[in-house]
């Protein structure tokens, strides 16, 4: 892993910083939490375990959907309606990483230009950096601090739906899909298996001459969500209309939520889902932790050795993978 020259942080102060909601240094220690250094991680490591007492109280909310959808529009009008009732919202919003050149354009701000200006809303575009499920490797790091900063609801906009894009359901508490009448999404989403890990599915751009449509979509997704089979929650699914732009359905969505936090906490899944994320938090640190060690210089070296007796066909890629672990385990 990369070596860091930097100075290291002050943890206290940066703990300290983020419990008073100061918004820089708030933006400082999500950086931190993003970085590939190794002293980074490490430093992330500490702040986390002294803000952990001031985490969990938020509602973490994924908004997902195809590009196109509407999410971002949704969002911005979403979050107005909750801060103009007392709620501090932070968003987290994930752009997609070039394959090519690995950036992204980070361009959130500008689709939520009102959202971003109010006081009480944090909006932070995050590079996927070629994570899976729609999310970026440092997703949930990024989730506590905010709680620890004070935020009462995190809204994490996904990069659209796809088969990877599941990750996202295993980090929050609702998982909102977004679909649109008449282009094929909502049957698409059934087909991909994404609407069986919905809580509660909408129907975007309800309005004009899609209104209509709209209406017939809401009953083809409802009937197709009585066909799956029951939810661990217990919680039936909802199927709403909506219209971020002319702000129609905004209220439902929110009740929509609000009852399914409320059902979900009697009947006991919403703790066991938070000590499941943690579970499966642990399965995908050792995964990524896994990867770095691939990607060291000294496993790169014994694999482009390898790859050369692939291509000149003395060994199999098979061969080749076992001879690769063989090699590592007996050295260790």
């Amino acid at each position: 892993m990369p070596l860091s020259t930097k100075p290291m942080h002050d943890i206290s102060l940066l703990a300290k910083g983020i419990l008073a909601g100061e918004r820089s240094i708030l933006a400082k220690a999500i950086t931190l939490a993003e970085s590939t250094l190794e002293t980074d991680n490490q430093q992330t490591d500490l702040l986390l375990k002294e803000l952990l007492p001031h985490t969990g109280h938020s509602m973490r909310i994924a908004v997902t959907g195809v590009p196109g959808v509407g999410k971002s529009t949704f969002i911005e009008s979403f979050g107005e309606l909750l801060t103009s009732q007392g709620k501090k919202i932070a968003v987290l919003a994930i752009d997609p990483s070039s394959q090519k050149t690995k950036g992204s354009i980070l361009g959130d701000k500008t689709r939520m230009e009102q959202l971003s200006r109010n006081p009480n809303v944090f909006i932070r575009p995050s590079p996927s950096s070629q994570a899976l499920g729609g999310v970026s490797f440092h997703t949930r790091e990024t989730i506590l601090l905010c709680e620890a900063a004070g935020f009462d609801i995190i809204l994490i906009e996904t990069v659209g739906v796809g088969q990877s894009e599941t990750y996202v359901r295993s980090m929050v508490d609702f998982f909102l899909l977004l679909l649109l009448a008449g282009a094929g999404d909502e049957l698409q989403g059934i087909k991909k298996g994404i609407m069986e890990m919905a809580d509660g599915v909408v129907i975007n751009k309800a309005d004009g001459d899609n209104l209509k449509p709209s209406m017939q979509a809401k009953a083809d997704v409802h009937n197709a969500l009585h066909m799956q089979e029951a939810s661990s929650s217990g919680w039936s699914p909802n199927v709403l209309t909506m219209s971020a732009i002319e702000n129609e359905g905004l209220d439902d969505v929110w009740k929509m939520i609000q009852d399914y936090q409320s059902f979900t906490s009697k009947n006991g899944f919403f703790n066991k889902n938070r000590e499941l994320q943690k579970k499966l938090w642990l399965d995908e640190s050792v995964e990524n932790q896994f990867r770095q060690l691939l990607s060291g210089p000294d496993l790169s070296k014994r694999k482009e050795v390898l790859l050369k007796e692939v291509m000149n066909n003395s060994l199999l890629p098979t061969e080749a993978a076992r001879k690769f672990w063989k090699d590592i385990l007996l050295k260790r």
